[in-house]
């Protein structure tokens, strides 16, 4: 189930629950859903129960206690919990996490970038293709001499870093003599906050890419590079040592792959080569 799947499904309960009058109140045309900001809380977190609550005039609990019941009902989600004033916590069950990267290693990458004005030929001699046509896409203020420098504060650097990340881990991986197999003992959502933002990047890209907004884009690909940065350094995607490759290691080398492909897909649209080694 990606965000905007379970964004669909808190909706459908909000109107399912005003329906059966269970609660007096306008439903909302649209609800968001997000990562938790600590593990342990979820893999998302909404705060509908708060907004219908204006309406009905009951305690935003007591309104939650209502939606909880309704959303842990349904297909994919394995528990909603309450928290604070009234926000719904929503675990998904670990299957719609194995699902994604296998959803995600089996899509073709787009077959067409996206159309975007050509950079003026002065940007190119300066910059080079790939960093004039980033600058287009980044927002005013940002200093165009930076996207030459090969460091964290470059987003294009850091996306592009990233990428050649996950194809060295991929590489290395066959060298040891295994491949990625999605599964879910590779994700342990419930205590990495790591690995719930990676995954909940990858579930966006579909939408994203949708959207055809090439700004949007590239934003969307600096925090999946960030993301994936932080996850690939807090867990060992690859053995040690002696260590035998397990069942975790093809699964979160699984999610490294994928996301190679997510960030490969996504300068591909944007017109700016992915390097496999920098």
């Amino acid at each position: 189930m990606t965000p905007a799947d379970l964004s669909r499904t808190v909706l459908h309960a909000v109107h399912c629950a005003v329906e059966a009058d269970e609660l007096p109140a306008a439903v909302p045309t649209r609800v968001t859903v997000r990562v938790p900001p600590r593990p342990g809380c979820g893999d998302y977190a909404t705060n509908v129960a708060l907004r219908v609550a204006q309406d009905t005039g009951r305690p935003a609990r007591e309104v939650a206690e209502v939606l909880r019941k309704r959303l842990a009902a349904e297909p994919g989600v394995a528990r909603v919990d309450i928290a604070g004033p009234g926000f719904l916590n929503i675990t998904l069950e670990g299957t719609s996490y194995t699902q994604l990267v296998r959803d995600v290693l089996r899509t073709p990458p787009a077959a067409e970038p996206l159309p975007l004005p050509a950079p003026a030929p002065e940007l190119v001699a300066r910059l080079g293709s790939d960093a004039a046509r980033w600058s287009l896409l980044w927002p005013a203020g940002f200093d165009r001499a930076d996207l030459l420098v090969q460091r964290d504060g470059n987003p294009l650097f850091r996306v592009r870093y990233a990428h050649a990340r996950s194809r060295a881990l991929v590489r290395n991986a066959r060298d040891l003599g295994f491949r990625s197999e999605p599964a879910d003992t590779g994700y342990d959502t419930a205590h990495d906050g790591a690995a719930t933002a990676l995954l909940a990047a990858l579930a966006d890209h579909s939408r994203i890419t949708t959207a055809r907004d090439p700004e949007r884009l590239a934003r969307h690909l600096d925090r999946i590079a960030g993301a994936f940065l932080t996850w690939q350094t807090g867990c060992a995607v690859l053995p040690r040592g002696d260590e035998k490759p397990s069942a975790v290691h093809r699964a979160r080398l699984a999610l490294a792959e994928a996301t190679g492909n997510v960030l490969a897909d996504g300068l591909h649209q944007l017109g700016i080569t992915a390097p496999a080694h920098l």
